[in-house]
């Protein structure tokens, strides 16, 4: 073999892995995006339940020192997340705010009780526990009413039950795709050199003799390819957290090293995986099948 095929074997066979390390890295790339965004999934459903308030109006006679009082035992309860005491001065600003400067001309006194605004804690957003936590802030003597939405909370359980389904099956399929993409990838650098394979065994090489140096290298290939994606997803959080600045506040920031670790482990087992099937597929083949 001359010095000018020589060159020209280890030049296709350098663009086919760096083809090859390249469409790894975007594949799990997508990877990384889809397993960001299922480590995340319980904190996005959280943060849209714990949004939701209820409305407990003190009684008329109530003052708004009882009902800080009653603010700090709320707080105390191990299923409410966070109160807000909302004075009868700033509920009745907020009632002109919404019917009208006039609206206290009807009245001789101030209507508008003392109220305590109340999220709970996300594991108690659904229809059984709202009401069994609206009974007990109503054993209270200073409480005359416990308001909240029951459809509203309803609608939110259905809602995010079904886009759970849907993130499950959308990250399914895509796992899915980059195996494939993955396994293609590492197929077709393999056959780039299925006459070396061949050689190999032409001169007695074992299958596990042939396939050590291929692992070996997928290994590092897919090492390599993770670490590629890995600062590519980086580099658009940072590009992307600018504009979708609350969005990065619901993420669990702490949880990306978690999916690093799932980039990693996924590039190397899926490109250990592929080099394996395709190796044994090449050694199996005959002379007349290497050329088609």
């Amino acid at each position: 073999m001359s010095k000018t095929e020589s060159k020209m074997i280890k030049r296709r066979l350098a663009n086919s892995y760096v083809s090859s390390l390249i469409s790894t890295s975007l594949v799990l790339f997508l990877v990384g995006v889809t397993s960001m965004l299922l480590v995340n999934a319980r904190s996005v459903s959280d943060y849209f339940k714990e949004n939701l308030q209820i409305s407990v109006l003190m009684k008329p006679e109530v003052s708004d020192a009882q009902a800080m009082d009653f603010q700090a035992e709320l707080d105390n309860m191990h299923f409410i997340k966070s109160t807000a005491f909302v004075s009868r001065e700033q509920g009745t600003e907020e009632m002109k705010a919404m019917l009208g400067e006039d609206f206290m001309d009807v009245f001789n006194s101030i209507p508008v009780p003392a109220s305590i605004d109340v999220t709970l804690q996300a594991e108690y957003v659904s229809s059984d526990s709202v009401a069994v936590v609206r009974d007990r802030i109503l054993e209270s003597n200073l409480v005359d009413e416990v308001e909240y939405q029951q459809s509203l909370i309803e609608a939110l359980n259905a809602n995010l039950r079904k886009i759970s389904m849907f993130f499950a099956v959308f990250i399914a399929l895509l796992l899915f795709i980059s195996f494939v993409l993955i396994n293609n990838t590492v197929r077709l650098s393999i056959f780039s050199r299925r006459f070396s394979i061949h050689t190999m065994k032409l001169v007695g090489a074992t299958r596990s003799f042939i396939r050590e140096p291929f692992l070996l290298q997928s290994v590092i290939q897919g090492f390599f390819a993770s670490v590629i994606a890995t600062v590519i997803l980086l580099a658009v959080m940072f590009f992307v957290r600018k504009g979708f600045v609350r969005m990065f506040e619901i993420f669990r920031m702490e949880l990306l090293l978690a999916v690093i670790g799932i980039m990693i482990v996924s590039g190397i087992i899926i490109c250990m995986a592929s080099t394996c099937f395709a190796v044994n597929r090449m050694v199996s083949l005959t002379r007349d099948e290497l050329y088609y």
